[in-house]
């Protein structure tokens, strides 16, 4: 069935207008008109100024910083299109916040990333498309269905066109052997993994690397880089292990407290991220890259809106 735009409509909140215009771009669209403001209590006030009667609603809202206020615009948006009599919504949440609290470590302890889903599901999103959960078993929290699409296509692309030489793919933890994998494959190239231990939350020590590294261009890949101390820890190990350059790439760049400071100051060469999180200007640096996940999401809304196969897009990012 061909792509058929006339049902559609695009929307965003405040999270990460650039990335909503790129995909609506891609689309050969404009945004549907939305006023997503605050009351003077600080309550969230959404005002759909155009018919979305009988449409297919799509709201690009990332659950970044401020993470609580993005969550609550998407989920109030969600429910004023309910009320509109839109035909359906769906979610796309390119960063999906509470994903590292996705199981129980101790007693008493939320599992958050669950209660994310049960709010989205409960506002009326029929859908979800994200990007790179940090756990891929999120999808089975939700009972609707979910786009998981990864950024290594994209991230993978621009490696090769900068043809760096020896390349080797490192997973900084045991638990990111298998995005490691994926990005290695789609490079033709090794991995190693490093081997750490967190004494206390926010806190690596790495133990060991598994692996050869020496005198190869050293890629890093996770799926985010927060406060970045992790990631300048495994920097640093693989200095010591003589490689020839460390370069490092993630799907969300949170760059919470020390990272801009950390990343500057270390011996990474750069950093590349994609546009799921909007970087802001006082985090801006030589060292990072921005990939655009515009083209890649738009492709998947196609595909959705004309009952087509998502998967087979995968092929087309290679």
């Amino acid at each position: 069935m061909a792509f058929n735009k006339d049902n559609l409509c695009l929307m965003t909140g405040n999270a990460n207008p650039e990335l909503a215009r790129k995909i609506a771009d891609c689309l050969d669209m404009k945004l549907c008109d939305v006023v997503v403001g605050h009351f003077n209590n600080g309550e969230i006030q959404v005002m759909i100024e155009d018919s979305i009667r009988g449409k297919d609603i799509y709201i690009i809202q990332s659950t970044s910083q401020p993470v609580n206020d993005n969550l609550m615009e998407l989920l109030i948006m969600v429910d004023a299109c309910r009320r509109a009599s839109a035909n359906s919504v769906t979610a796309i949440v390119p960063y999906y916040a509470y994903a590292r609290q996705d199981r129980k470590t101790r007693g008493r302890e939320p599992i958050s990333a669950k209660l994310v889903a049960n709010l989205m599901e409960t506002a009326g999103c029929d859908r979800v498309i994200t990007v790179d959960l940090h756990a891929g078993q999120i999808q089975g929290f939700f009972d609707i269905p979910v786009d998981h699409i990864a950024a290594a296509p994209v991230i993978a692309k621009y490696l090769r066109e900068q043809n760096y030489p020896d390349v080797v793919v490192v997973s900084p933890d045991l638990g990111g052997v298998t995005r490691a994998r994926v990005l290695a494959d789609y490079l033709q190239a090794p991995i190693a993994i490093i081997e750490k231990r967190r004494p206390k939350p926010g806190v690596a020590e790495v133990m060991n690397l598994i692996g050869d590294v020496e005198g190869k261009t050293a890629i890093i890949i996770d799926d985010m880089v927060d406060s970045a101390g992790s990631l300048i820890e495994g920097t640093k190990a693989l200095v010591d292990l003589k490689v020839k350059r460390v370069l490092a790439c993630c799907s969300h760049a949170i760059l919470s407290g020390p990272a801009k400071e950390r990343i500057e100051s270390s011996p990474l060469e750069k950093l590349i991220i994609t546009d799921t999180i909007a970087l802001p200007e006082d985090k801006k640096m030589d060292k990072i890259v921005v990939l655009s996940m515009a083209e890649y999401i738009a492709d998947v809304i196609k595909c959705i809106q004309s009952h087509d196969s998502v998967s087979k897009i995968f092929d087309k990012h290679k």
